[in-house]
């Protein structure tokens, strides 16, 4: 499947910003299956200083840094990109138990997959998400065969609500309320796996959405996604996405890899004034043909797009010292049913 992906974000401050810096994760990964044929980010006002690098994870990674007044900042990413590829069968493949894989996170051979079984500030397990985990691992059982299970319960046993959780809600209060969001769920199923030491890495992407039947698209109306993917002997990196329960196909597009959100925050940095924060983010997922042009019909999001108060004051106190933040991720309908909270920190959805 080929497609167009336009990824839009503007901040609006309420004081003028004297300098920032900026780490931008909005480049697609160059991963099995898929090509990227395209990309390009428009940044307004133009950076004093950029470097395009690839961060530890092997993530393309983007440092910003502005040095003129500006109550405005935007960045607009887009992405021509093929997706060809469908995880479902590499399942057949996984023929080693769980256990044995757990135990080559103990050879030198397999240290690169090994740093995925540690803990990371996001998934740290207490003892009865551990017990939850282990229970689709009974002794034996092949590594993808479980955590097929695993991703089908945590389906079944977990509420989608974007209004429950925020980027600073531990992993155990998720568990706690069995609900959440996409990146919540990614978090909940890292922690279980990385409490049997088998790895794990959390994957920061894309989804294509359908419209309602007979509708057409919306266009803006997607939004970021998150999934995991894991390690098996057999099949590399095998990817699995909770929220929707299934493998991944070529309705996903990979952005990043890292140990959890905090790796691979499509947006976040440093900032100094700017007083109170606002922001928009738009998301457009359009499948394409080999010209280029849209498959189906869509319709612009005609409604205006309200935007969303960060308080500097829930961040740091004195608005002239460095402000760290990080950008919510939201489509607009998202943000207009939220935009009465105040967003300290970015989610993805």
């Amino acid at each position: 499947m080929r497609y167009k992906i336009t990824h839009k974000t503007e901040y609006r401050y309420s004081a003028p910003v004297a300098q920032s810096n900026h780490l931008v994760h909005l480049t697609p990964c160059a991963v099995d299956g898929q090509i990227i044929e395209q990309h390009d980010i428009a940044i307004t006002p133009r950076p004093a200083h950029r470097r395009d690098f690839n961060d530890y994870f092997g993530n393309s990674t983007i440092h910003l840094t502005l040095e003129e007044d500006h109550s405005v900042l935007t960045m607009n990413a887009q992405t021509v990109v093929t997706i060809t590829r469908d995880h479902t069968p590499l399942l057949a493949k996984s023929v080693a138990s769980w256990e044995n894989v757990r135990d080559l996170m103990f050879e030198a051979a397999h240290v690169d997959q090994a740093e995925f079984s540690c803990y990371s500030p996001f998934t740290n397990p207490n003892s009865e998400i551990a017990a939850y985990g282990a229970e689709s691992f009974p002794p034996g059982r092949p590594l993808l065969e479980g955590v097929m299970e695993l991703t089908s319960r945590i389906f079944t046993d977990f509420d989608y609500n974007s209004t429950v959780t925020d980027i600073f809600t531990p992993v155990s209060q998720v568990f706690e309320m069995k609900s959440g969001v996409c990146q919540d769920f990614a978090h909940l199923q890292l922690a279980c796996l990385r409490a049997l030491g088998l790895p794990a890495r959390y994957v920061s992407g894309y989804l294509r959405t359908y419209p309602p039947k007979g509708q057409p698209r919306l266009v803006g109306a997607d939004a970021s996604h998150a999934w995991i993917s894991v390690w098996c002997p057999e099949a590399g990196w095998v990817d699995f996405d909770p929220t929707n329960n299934k493998t991944i196909a070529d309705e996903h597009v990979t952005l990043t890899v890292g140990r959890d959100f905090g790796d691979v925050s499509p947006i976040s940095g440093v900032i100094l004034g700017g007083g109170n924060h606002f922001v928009n983010v738009s998301v457009d997922v359009m499948p394409i043909d080999e010209q280029g042009e849209e498959i189906g019909e869509s319709v612009s999001n005609q409604l205006e797009p309200e935007i969303v108060t960060i308080d500097k004051d829930t961040l740091q106190e004195q608005s002239q010292r460095p402000i760290q933040m990080h950008i919510q991720e939201q489509s607009q309908e998202q943000i207009q049913a939220q935009a009465a909270d105040p967003l300290p920190a970015d989610r993805t959805y």
